[in-house]
């Protein structure tokens, strides 16, 4: 069962700060959470609407084979020195969560 780390990323105060935290997060991080071990698969997209109040500019989701290989990803080197990188370019906007299938919720799963 795949897991998988999402992080939610808030705007920066102004329109040359969200340009600025783009690049940084394209040319600085991305490199260094590619490199985790166990990364099945990336994938970064734009908020481009949000209903209710939101203040989310970006998202990524990076998915592992399972809790064990996403727990270790987690602990490897390049997703330590992503970690330093975000604190750098993205000093509290992120918000990273776990998530994992709800097999009670998938379609066809009996109550």
């Amino acid at each position: 069962m795949t897991a998988t780390l999402v992080a939610l990323y808030r705007r920066p105060a102004d329109d040359d700060a969200l340009a600025t935290f783009r690049r940084r997060y394209r040319d600085e991080h991305l490199p260094l959470v590619r490199q985790t071990p166990g990364l099945r698969s990336l994938h970064v997209a734009r908020v481009t609407e949000a209903w209710g109040q939101s203040d989310l500019c970006l998202m990524a989701r990076m998915v592992f084979d399972d809790r064990a290989a996403l727990d270790a990803g987690i602990a490897s080197e390049p997703m330590r020195a992503a970690g330093r990188n975000l604190r750098e370019i993205a000093p509290g906007m992120a918000t990273t969560i776990v998530v994992e299938p709800d097999d009670e919720m998938e379609p066809g799963s009996e109550p």
